[in-house]
């Protein structure tokens, strides 16, 4: 296995994405050695400071249970609501891009709350972002996506989910969800990639 430093080294954005696209085939038939090199090609990357517009987004893999991450893969392979973030780097905020049919699934699990529509689609659960160290990674600086003080959020789910990014190389980002538990502690969820 390719040391996940020296991958990057040099590396340009379409390559370090297609490096993200095999280790997420590779999570199909071994979720432990792509979660293990997932976490490696976090921790080569760095934070992030100046991410600013509209991003496009990919689930990469879930690190749950097994038979919770076997229904998770069969729903998103139909079908994956979410398309991706968008960043305002001045005011550090930003938003998730949704499909329109995620509506639906919004309305049944959140009655109360509702979507934005602009010119760019359906915008949900806004975010703040600033740089700290990490839950998972304490040793490195990651870009935190936090969506618990956004009172406009759902209390349900979406309040309790702490984004982690770092820039694998410009233009190509790699993610980890990360899950608030009434301890305070965090477990992670799984990985998510962005790219300009």
């Amino acid at each position: 296995m390719a040391d996940a430093t020296s991958t990057t080294a040099g590396t340009t954005a379409e390559e370090a994405w297609a490096r993200i696209l095999e280790l997420q085939e590779l999570g199909k038939s071994d979720r432990d050695s792509a979660d293990e090199q997932l976490n490696e090609l976090f921790r080569s990357g760095g934070p992030v400071t100046d991410l600013d517009g509209p991003t496009d987004g990919i689930l990469v893999l879930t690190t749950t249970t097994a038979l919770t991450d076997v229904a998770l893969k069969a729903l998103t392979s139909m079908w994956m609501p979410w398309e991706g973030k968008r960043f305002d780097a001045e005011s550090g905020t930003g938003d998730n891009r949704m499909t329109d049919q995620s509506v639906i699934v919004s309305k049944v699990l959140w009655p109360l709350y509702s979507m934005k529509e602009s010119a760019e689609g359906r915008l949900a659960f806004d975010f703040k972002t600033y740089v700290e160290a990490g839950k998972d990674d304490p040793d490195r600086q990651v870009m935190v996506i936090d969506y618990a003080d956004v009172e406009s959020n759902p209390r349900l789910l979406i309040r309790s989910i702490r984004d982690e990014l770092v820039q694998i190389v410009p233009g190509a980002y790699l993610g980890k969800i990360l899950y608030r538990l009434p301890t305070k502690s965090y477990v992670k969820l799984g990985y998510f990639a962005l790219r300009t």
